[in-house]
């Protein structure tokens, strides 16, 4: 039976994840306990849609997350993306996983953005059907709340009338509101970690010890 409206909200995290990193990991984290949420999808993508192709394959991105999330909870893995072979975008996700018997129609899901992602989001495909999908929370620097002047003419009004300050209500509806939450600041991104390891420096302590040794074991990354 389809789950109600009332529930905790499951929080949706896609990505390319090449490769996964603690600043993925802490924004899947504080979202998680900022906006209450019973847990989170992360949905590695088979094959993004937005930006060059990975530089390792969609199954060794699925392992990495994997590894990443092992041993959390409220984690799980979606490998549906990558096992499809197919660009990957997110209003087809959030359909496929509507018509799955674990969400339902009416269950309460949050897709998970950061801030720059959600400023782009115009460029999105069908990104307005978004909202009949999910709802959308947006991490955001702590004291820098998402400034509604700065974003694209359609977002702004789209940001304007779908706002929502408490993340209690987000159980009252399966989708259609906008929140936002403030997030520890990491300065690690996947590109500046492969270019460490492409010229053999160092990247500990900036991912998991499980996917640094992933990562070593299958000579991903190399100098490019």
């Amino acid at each position: 039976m389809p789950e109600q409206p009332g529930e905790r909200p499951l929080g949706i995290f896609g990505g390319t994840f090449d490769p996964v990193h603690f600043g993925h990991l802490r924004l899947a984290e504080e979202a998680a306990d900022s906006l209450d949420l019973a847990g989170i999808r992360w949905i590695p993508a088979g094959q993004p849609a937005l930006r060059e192709a990975p530089r390792v394959t969609a199954g060794q991105r699925l392992e990495m997350v994997r590894l990443a999330t092992a041993g959390n909870p409220r984690f799980s893995v979606d490998a549906a993306e990558v096992e499809a072979a197919r660009p990957s975008y997110s209003v087809p996700t959030l359909e496929r996983l509507r018509q799955a018997d674990a969400c339902g129609r009416q269950r309460p899901l949050v897709l998970l953005l950061g801030a720059d992602a959600f400023n782009g989001l115009p460029k999105w495909h069908r990104w307005q059907a978004l909202f009949d999908l999910a709802h959308l929370a947006v991490a955001h620097r702590p004291g820098f709340a998402i400034d509604a002047g700065q974003l694209p003419t359609s977002l702004a009004r789209c940001y304007h009338d779908r706002f929502c300050a408490s993340p209690a209500l987000l159980t009252e509806s399966p989708a259609g509101r906008i929140v936002t939450f403030a997030m520890t600041q990491l300065a690690i991104s996947a590109t500046r970690i492969r270019a460490l390891l492409a010229s053999g420096g160092s990247a500990r302590y900036l991912l998991p010890d499980t996917v640094l040794t992933y990562i070593r074991q299958h000579g991903l990354y190399p100098e490019y």
